[in-house]
């Protein structure tokens, strides 16, 4: 088997590509990245050199459709799995127009390579393509979209593109739509690492609007576990909700985070919402625990100590350094 996965080098796929290798020692992987802000080489160093050939890397843009083409081409796959993404929506607000470069062109660049090609295409998605919950309730595949920002329209779209591409050239593609994520090796503009480096430094944790948002959190490995079941298991053309029953206000992951680190709450600053702010999230999964056999396997709570613990040991600002070639550089 050999996997062409995209944006590798990021949070969720530089864990993909380990869990992947390490489940499967017959397994190769091609990781295609362009290497912005958020993709890090250091993620995958130890794979990288590990010796053992199954790991090749591709510096690129998801949208070159020449380069994209050539990279499908030139190796029979056995799927591509889309996590090449902008995903933060602070960002997408601010400047939204390379949030529709890399998740609609790029997303489309990738699926019609695949078409041609005729290999398996897994779009990682996300849980915000469907809006905003009230207090009760939760998202099912079959919730209408209703994207609240730039960033999970854009996703929305690559979705509608694979889905009309499987309705009409009967193309083999997957969506996943997951909860937020956590673990290592996230990039800090992300809400749990942002706040465990903001604490080691007793600098003010800025919290938007009363901190009530309620999010769906899963770690990282559980989602990971996920993709690989599907891309073996998934049906064609079908959408699997990845949830872990996770749900947290974000003010209670803030409380969290200090009394681990053993920081006051008063850190805590209540700073004006962010527009359009979607309220709860949550994720019913019952599909995927069902046709795919998944089932999360780590406890929230131990996972999010261990989580702090990394971030709080320097780890993530030890990578970023070897990046820039200054070991020990700050985290900041």
């Amino acid at each position: 088997m050999h996997y062409l996965v995209t944006g590798g080098c990021g949070f969720i796929g530089s864990h993909f590509i380990r869990q992947a290798l390490h489940q499967d020692a017959a397994l190769q992987i091609t990781n295609l990245d362009l290497l912005t802000y958020a993709g890090n080489l250091e993620n995958l160093r130890d794979v990288q050199e590990d010796g053992a050939g199954r790991y090749h890397f591709h510096h690129g843009d998801i949208a070159d459709e020449l380069l994209v083409g050539n990279v499908i081409r030139g190796t029979p796959f056995d799927a591509v799995i889309n996590f090449a993404a902008e995903t933060f929506v602070d960002r997408s607000i601010a400047q939204p127009r390379p949030f529709v470069h890399s998740n609609v062109t790029g997303a489309f660049v990738l699926l019609e390579a695949a078409r041609v090609a005729g290999v398996r295409f897994i779009q990682i998605s996300t849980d915000e393509v469907y809006g905003s919950l009230g207090d009760t309730g939760v998202f099912t595949e079959t919730t209408p979209l209703a994207p609240g920002s730039p960033y999970s329209a854009s996703k929305a779209g690559a979705d509608m593109l694979a889905l009309a591409n499987h309705h009409t050239f009967g193309q083999d593609v997957l969506i996943l739509r997951c909860s937020n994520n956590f673990g290592t090796h996230q990039h800090p503009e992300k809400l749990i690492p942002r706040m465990i480096l903001g604490a080691v430094k007793d600098e003010p944790l800025p919290l938007y609007g009363d901190g009530l948002h309620v999010r769906d959190w899963i770690h990282v490995s559980d989602h990971c576990a996920a993709i690989l079941l599907a891309i073996r298991h998934g049906q064609s053309g079908r959408i699997y909700n990845i949830g872990a029953g996770n749900e947290r206000r974000n003010i209670e992951i803030l409380r969290l985070i200090l009394a681990h680190l053993g920081k006051p709450e008063s850190l805590i600053r209540h700073v004006a919402d962010r527009p359009g702010h979607d309220r709860r999230y949550a994720l019913d999964s019952t599909k995927a625990r069902t046709a795919l056999g998944w089932q999360p396997q780590q406890e929230f709570a131990g996972a999010l100590a261990e989580t702090i613990d990394w971030y709080a040991r320097g780890s993530f600002g030890i990578a970023r350094g070897r990046r820039n070639g200054m070991v020990g550089a700050d985290n900041a």
